[in-house]
């Protein structure tokens, strides 16, 4: 087996999928990349059982199909060094790779391919073209707001529902809750399912943020995304997502409209003064003012802001997490956002104010800390 491939082309390929790799594996063959050559295209993959990621390379000469392992750790140095120069691997029956590049020759003992695992086969798939800018933007608007509580593994991931007149991602870690709907794509069929954390972050990685389709298939175990020379394959996280749309508050008729970069500035700061632990801040609305306040009693620290804003309600007091909001409201894009309230003790929604698509819904939703008297 031999051929001959341009350095750059090779390591940002494999850079594209290196992100499936665990730092250590229970299986010495998942530290390696599996390399199979067809005609003159290369196929690579990376896999830590849960996920399989396959990129297409292709090659300016080859010889002799065949496969072979090969350890990326010293394969990704390698190739870092390197500028834009062909490479040719030669690999011998006992597994041997020759790696040959410029006046230099490097060689490395490969791994039987027959011992790496491969992607599940999937069966009684439905299937799903989405751009893969709405499917990055869904990830960006989602992912942070996911739970690591290994007790309640479903929340540990982004809950999809596909239905025929909409899509909806949606994440919640019962802090903090984001609801990400589209109404300008649909699927055939109605079905929901629960994807990692971890292709997710994969694909946020290498998903283009132009209308490239992606095509999705899924069934109850699997889901297998494929664009332009990448394909990713993920186990699909098992259980029963919780009913979110009974945590949301239908009722909320106070309403306060700000600048949102102001207001993420104004809580950064006061998150210097709050407390470690809970990051509480007060809000204070009365009029057209709000007032953010935040104290820290151990060190006797306290920070008290005024920021003017446009509210409709009753005059109120109320408790969050300063870390949350200003997580939320960084993955917010538009000039001015909605804080939703009914009460000093339910949760508050986040809302952009004015969307750039129409067919784009986006609801955040934060809950309350309690106030100290």
């Amino acid at each position: 087996m031999r051929f001959i491939v341009s350095s750059q082309s090779l390591l940002k390929s494999l850079q594209s999928i290196s992100g499936v790799l665990n730092s250590s594996n229970t299986l010495p063959i998942l530290d390696d990349f599996l390399f199979e050559l067809n005609g003159s295209t290369l196929k690579i993959t990376a896999s830590d059982l849960e996920t399989t990621m396959t990129v297409t390379v292709e090659t300016n000469m080859a010889d002799d199909e065949g496969s072979v392992a090969i350890p990326a750790k010293i394969l990704l140095e390698l190739l870092k060094t390197y500028g834009e120069t062909p490479m040719t691997f030669t690999v011998d029956n006992a597994l041997g790779i020759e790696i040959a590049a410029d006046e230099a020759k490097f060689r490395i003992a490969g791994h039987n391919a027959d011992e790496f695992p491969r992607a599940p086969r999937m069966e009684s798939v439905s299937a799903l073209d989405l751009p893969a800018d709405l499917l990055l933007t869904a990830i960006n608007k989602t992912i942070f707001a996911t739970g690591n509580d290994d007790l309640r593994p479903a929340m540990s991931g982004v809950y999809c529902d596909l239905s025929t007149d909409s899509v909806i991602f949606v994440a919640t870690d019962a802090h903090k809750l984001v609801r990400y709907k589209r109404s300008d794509v649909s699927a055939e069929n109605n079905s929901t399912f629960i994807m990692p954390k971890k292709p997710l972050n994969q694909l946020k990685g290498i998903l283009p943020s132009d209308t490239t389709p992606v095509s999705i298939e899924y069934n109850d175990t699997n889901a297998r995304f494929t664009f332009k020379n990448i394909d990713l394959v993920c186990r699909l996280i098992e259980g029963r997502y919780p009913n979110y749309e009974a945590v949301i508050p239908s009722d909320n008729p106070n309403t306060l409209i700000a600048d949102r970069l102001s207001l993420i500035t104004t809580l950064r700061r006061a998150s210097f003064f709050a407390n470690k632990s809970t990051n509480q801040i007060r809000l204070t609305i009365t009029g057209q003012e709000l007032f953010v306040d935040a104290e820290d009693i151990d060190f006797a620290h306290e920070s008290r802001q005024r920021l003017s804003c446009n509210y409709s309600g009753e005059d109120m007091e109320i408790g969050f997490n300063s870390r949350f909001l200003v997580e939320m409201l960084t993955n917010l894009s538009t000039e001015n956002i909605r804080l939703e309230m009914s009460a000093p003790n339910r949760a508050g929604i986040l809302r952009p104010v004015e969307g750039e698509n129409p067919a784009e819904d986006i609801l955040m939703l934060v809950m309350p800390v309690m106030l100290n008297s």
